[in-house]
């Protein structure tokens, strides 16, 4: 760009120069004035740029995590999530080596029956040994309503109801007003050890 030398010239000089030359420097001085100018010229503008700034990249990040975080976790070359592996995991043990055919099954149940079958052998002190294992939590202190062992006018309105009614509750369990009697006191005695229990607190009260 050639240099533009300004003569000192008297008003006469500026009358006769070319109205194009004018109009030329104007546009360089307004082009060189646009270029040192910023995009930014208001407040709003410059609050809007510092945000945006700040949350773009922000967004960015939040994003990727999003996308990795839903991406599946399997290992590289695993099937540990198939359905197969997972059924696998969760197998019984009792399933591995295990085979209850008809003739295990079968003796199972004669065991079952043998047992049952089985008469119980009453002694004089059976009644206070199931007494002692299984009705003594309720009936020694006298709580959740059961008559305490030994009380006289807790356990006469229900003596006056009889022996086999008693027996009934104590053996089937028995919803009362006052409390609950759980079947046989909880325990796996027998019917005839539970009468035998049954007999026993009577006795203590006669």
């Amino acid at each position: 760009m050639s240099r533009i030398r300004f003569i000192k010239a008297g008003p006469s000089h500026f009358e006769t120069c070319p109205a194009k030359t004018l109009n030329a420097l104007e546009e360089i001085m307004s082009e060189a004035h646009e270029e040192h100018e910023s995009p930014i010229k208001t407040p709003t503008q410059l609050i809007a740029t510092v945000v945006a700034a700040f949350v773009i990249p922000i967004a960015i990040i939040v994003l990727l995590v999003m996308y990795v975080g839903a991406a599946p976790k399997t290992g590289a070359g695993s099937n540990s999530q198939s359905p197969e592996s997972i059924a696998a995991r969760i197998k019984p043990i009792a399933d591995e080596g295990y085979q209850f055919g008809a003739s295990s099954q079968a003796a199972a149940s004669d065991a079952a029956a043998s047992a049952t079958a089985a008469p119980v052998k009453i002694t004089a002190d059976t009644g206070k040994k199931i007494f002692e294992a299984a009705c003594s939590a309720c009936h020694g202190a006298g709580i959740a309503g059961a008559p305490k062992f030994g009380d006289k006018a807790a356990w006469s309105a229900r003596v006056a109801q009889g022996k086999e009614t008693l027996y009934t509750h104590a053996i089937k369990g028995y919803q009362g007003k006052a409390g609950v009697m759980p079947a046989k006191g909880g325990s796996n005695a027998s019917d005839e050890e539970v009468k035998a229990a049954v007999d026993y607190m009577i006795a203590a009260v006669k």
